[in-house]
């Protein structure tokens, strides 16, 4: 008998796609039949809190909440240099203070990282924070709904044809302050699913991004698919940046990163404190 396959959800940004093309499309010997949904980055958290799925790409921040549930699989995810969320305004020196800003997501990394960008450069702090769905937010800067916009994932590429100037590069900022890679997004996957399992799901991602990494044109349509933006050149732009030797095994430097975050987050009140095993695999 077939097991039935597990549900999964990720983004269709192009750094997912790439990782997941081969084991989505069963490519992978022995690896575990996928059932995909797309959803960007705060719908998956919510999913992940309400714990709806097996498997799910999620933000760093939000594991504070999902880890008695979930656990973060040491490979998969999302995390760099040189890759952070960029704060983004119509003028080149707008101060912020006061000012509202949009995010994708108050349950994001993107998020934490602005809060200890702000703590640090925004004196006062900034004034209303409005949520919405992050390829909506370079249009609602431009067209004055907002005042400056905190934005994510292949935005880094694309902002200056919205007319828009970046005024702060939170990755920048986590890079100078800590020496420590950026954590982005995290792949889950429920503990119930058994420590066998788990280091299947594990071996089936790596395995799909060495994949990916061997033959990048087998999975291209897959990615252009779904991407926003359809451009090739941004799409193999993002996965450059986003899909590394962080994605194929966190290592030593990946758990510190994340690790490092959560504890800084919490200290300011952004997340509810770790475990000192919450991190562990199986």
């Amino acid at each position: 008998m077939t097991a039935a396959p597990l549900k999964i959800a990720y983004s269709p940004c192009p750094n997912d796609t790439f990782v997941f093309d081969a084991w989505a499309h069963g490519r992978i010997p022995g690896a575990p039949a996928l059932d995909v949904t797309f959803a960007d980055i705060d719908i998956t958290n919510g999913m992940a809190e309400r714990g709806e799925f097996d498997v799910l790409k999620v933000s760093y921040a939000v594991l504070p909440w999902v880890l008695d549930e979930y656990a973060l699989l040491p490979c998969g995810g999302a995390l760099g240099r040189g890759c952070g969320p960029l704060v983004l305004g119509r003028e080149p020196d707008a101060d912020l203070r006061g000012k509202t800003v949009a995010v994708p997501s108050e349950r994001s990394t993107a998020y934490l990282l602005f809060r200890l960008w702000t703590a640090d450069a925004v004196p006062g702090g900034v004034g209303e924070v409005v949520v919405m769905p992050f390829h909506e937010i370079m249009p609602a800067v431009r067209d004055g709904k907002v005042d400056a916009g905190l934005v994510i994932h292949e935005a880094r590429f694309t902002y200056q044809q919205y007319g828009l100037h970046s005024l702060a590069d939170m990755g920048e900022h986590w890079e100078t302050t800590t020496g420590l890679p950026i954590p982005l997004g995290a792949i889950i996957a429920k503990r119930s699913l058994g420590a066998d399992t788990l280091r299947l799901l594990a071996t089936s991602a790596r395995t799909s991004v060495k994949m990916a990494w061997d033959d990048p044109d087998v999975s291209l349509p897959y990615v252009l698919e779904h991407a926003r933006e359809m451009n090739p050149s941004v799409a193999n732009q993002h996965i450059g940046l986003y899909v590394n030797e962080f994605t194929h095994d966190l290592g030593d430097a990946g758990y510190a990163a994340v690790r490092g975050l959560l504890t800084r987050a919490a200290a300011e009140g952004l997340v509810p404190p770790l475990g000192r095993d919450a991190l562990s695999f199986v």
